[in-house]
């Protein structure tokens, strides 16, 4: 089992999680965060940390946000790995009750 960053975390990217993270388990990306399913070590203490309350365990998770599983997979190839909070982006708190953002997820890959 493993943890799942969902879409409230789109646009914001608080990183709180990223802090309390004991593994190097975050990737970001350029309007969203994900978690490497291969190094999460389940200890969920990232779920508490974040503002946006986007973290789920996979066990838990809403079936609105099933697709987050592969997306947080398939990031995590893609993205460069974090170990330090970031900055979150300008205007999260303008979008942090926003709902239905996935349209606005940028999924590029970094080389």
């Amino acid at each position: 089992m493993t943890y799942v960053v969902t879409e409230a975390c789109i646009q914001c990217k608080y990183g709180d999680c990223v802090g309390v993270c004991p593994v190097d388990a975050f990737h970001e990306g350029p309007n969203f965060m994900v978690i490497d399913p291969a190094e999460c070590i389940d200890c969920s203490l990232c779920v508490d940390e974040c503002p946006a309350s986007a973290i789920f365990s996979e066990a838990d998770l809403p079936d609105e946000y099933a697709p987050y599983v592969a997306i947080n997979a398939e990031l995590t190839q893609a993205w460069p790995l974090i170990k330090d909070k970031p900055d979150p982006l300008p205007d999260a708190d303008a979008w942090l009750d926003v709902k239905a953002k996935h349209q606005y997820l940028e999924m590029k890959r970094y080389a």
